[in-house]
């Protein structure tokens, strides 16, 4: 394995991480990333680098962003986006992973990109879903800016530094994971 598709798996999977908080912003990113030459994508997923992919999802997430400041209607977004966000994370390594057999390529993006983006967009869920139990949906503002932000921040570093990226999607996964083992801890 050389080292450029090392560092596009990277930036697939840093990209599916972004996904578990926003799916279309990360995608909007990639495009931007191919429209402007930073990233080449594999052959079949360069219509993603086109203008009419870059006005399309940069509509949609535009109007995925605003529409997570809605209450209530945050968390229906939530119920589409988690099985949105399993596909958007297998479709993003599977675009960017360089020099792979396809079996390989098909089932790293399954298992990493569609279980990455699928275990974020769950806790960001569980977590919206408690501060609208919580607060009556008045703190779900403030869970959308900072999903939002950790989107921005994810996307930007896969583009750019994707060895970052990989990292903060592992620091992202294990805190995941520490709260779950605390919550279900809190339960028993």
């Amino acid at each position: 394995m050389t080292t450029e598709t090392i560092i596009s798996v990277f930036l697939g999977i840093g990209l599916a991480a972004s996904v578990g908080f926003r799916v279309f912003l990360p995608l909007f990113a990639l495009s931007l990333a191919s429209y402007f030459d930073i990233w080449s994508l594999n052959e079949n997923w360069e219509w993603i680098g086109t203008l009419p992919a870059l006005i399309t999802l940069g509509l949609a997430m535009i109007i995925e962003i605003f529409a997570y400041y809605i209450p209530f209607i945050d968390n229906l977004l939530d119920t589409i986006a988690v099985p949105l966000a399993a596909i958007a994370g297998t479709a993003v390594v599977v675009s960017t992973a360089a020099d792979l057999n396809p079996l390989i390529t098909w089932s790293l993006a399954i298992i990493a990109g569609g279980g990455t983006a699928s275990a974020i967009k769950g806790a960001a869920s569980a977590t919206r879903l408690t501060s609208s139990a919580t607060t009556a949906g008045t703190g779900n503002p403030i869970v959308s800016t900072a999903e939002t932000g950790t989107s921005i921040l994810m996307s930007t570093a896969s583009i750019f530094a994707p060895v970052l990226a990989i990292i903060l999607a592992i620091i992202i996964l294990v805190m995941i994971i520490w709260v779950y083992k605390k919550i279900r801890a809190h339960k028993i």
